[in-house]
């Protein structure tokens, strides 16, 4: 957030803070909430580059378009399993997918 409307917020009354603060994550929660993020990125990322429509990615994992839609927009119901199979459905290879996990972990540390 910018410098001059974090400033204006404060001066307004409102507190300022992460996500993490509001819903009271200790570091591991929020370490896996940041992964999950990120793989839920990548497939949609990979499914664009890879120039497929989410009924083409759901017709690869022999799912809907309505749960590619769940998976990109982080619907909780979606699990860790699933979002890494769309993302080798999508064309992901396995180092697109180890730079998913070693950028979370650069901005973990």
């Amino acid at each position: 957030m910018k410098t001059d409307k974090l400033e204006r917020l404060q001066a307004a009354g409102w507190k300022v803070g992460s996500a993490e603060h509001f819903l009271q994550l200790n570091e591991e929660e929020a370490r896996l909430v940041a992964l999950k993020l990120s793989l839920i990125s990548a497939v949609k990322e990979s499914r664009i580059k890879h120039r497929l429509s989410q009924i083409d990615l759901a017709q690869r994992m022999k799912s809907s378009q309505s749960r590619i839609v769940k998976i990109e927009a982080g619907d909780p119901s979606v699990s860790l399993d699933l979002i890494v199979r769309a993302l080798i459905a999508s064309g992901a290879t396995t180092r697109d997918i180890q730079a998913v996990f070693t950028a979370n972990e650069r901005m973990a540390g």
